[in-house]
């Protein structure tokens, strides 16, 4: 299996894409500028304009917003595998910050060159629409998650979905994975305080169910913790590709 065939960009689209040699290369393509970011380097910030497009390849990234007061809302998280600020080639300018959560490499994309492959590539073109559609569906349930979920079942939520996303690119397993974030790290993106996130992953612990310690997150108990996060595999679609 040649380099570009493993890479975590092509495992997550080859989810939705049987990709073709032509495809493939199409990847090898956006691969050729590799650039490497220190943890907590800013990417990208909001109303920037003639951003590039970056394709995360080991490490892990954010996108937020600030607000006047300072505060941060976190949006997403990035892994490898996704597209980072793909959306702000479409608005002419970002629309949202990036940083870099740890040290991470990416591949920088430029706007003609992901423009020019959806011309040559259509197929390409399709896998890269389910991959934002995804994206997409994650923000619906973020949104539910800061609206009528739980503090609890929030983080069960995060946890789970995080899982199943590392786990579609080969990283980590049913059993847990390895995972960068910070108690407010994870208070920004469920919109709880640093305080109340640390009693939420106790009382997850207490109850058996996940442990969140030292750099790795433990699933003590899969299907407990799926049942409390109300956690529906169907929006993560990896059932196998649709388009052949």
């Amino acid at each position: 299996m040649t380099h570009i065939e493993s890479s975590p960009l092509t495992r997550k689209l080859s989810t939705f894409v049987a990709l073709s040699d032509v495809d493939l290369e199409t990847l090898a393509r956006f691969h050729r500028r590799r650039r490497t970011f220190l943890a907590g380097h800013e990417m990208m910030h909001e109303g920037q304009s003639n951003a590039s497009v970056y394709i995360l390849a080991e490490g892990w990234a954010c996108s937020y917003k600030m607000l006047p007061d300072g505060g941060r809302q976190v949006i997403n998280f990035q892994i490898p595998g996704d597209f980072l600020g793909l959306r702000s080639i479409l608005f002419r300018t970002s629309d949202l910050s990036l940083e870099a959560l740890t040290d991470i490499e990416a591949s920088e994309v430029f706007a003609p060159d992901i423009l020019g492959a959806f011309a040559e590539a259509p197929r390409l073109a399709t896998a890269v629409l389910w991959a934002s559609s995804r994206d997409e569906a994650m923000m619906v349930e973020h949104l539910v998650n800061l609206g009528r979920r739980s503090a609890v079942e929030r983080m069960a939520h995060l946890l789970m979905e995080l899982g199943a996303r590392l786990n579609h690119v080969g990283i980590g397993d049913r059993t847990g994975f390895s995972c960068p974030l910070t108690q407010y790290h994870l208070a920004d993106a469920l919109g709880l305080s640093a305080i109340h996130v640390n009693r939420v992953l106790r009382q997850l612990r207490e109850d058996g169910l996940v442990t969140f310690r030292q750099g790795k997150v433990t699933f003590n108990n899969f299907e407990g913790l799926q049942a409390l996060a109300g956690f529906d595999t169907g929006y993560m679609d990896h059932a196998g590709p649709l388009l052949r």
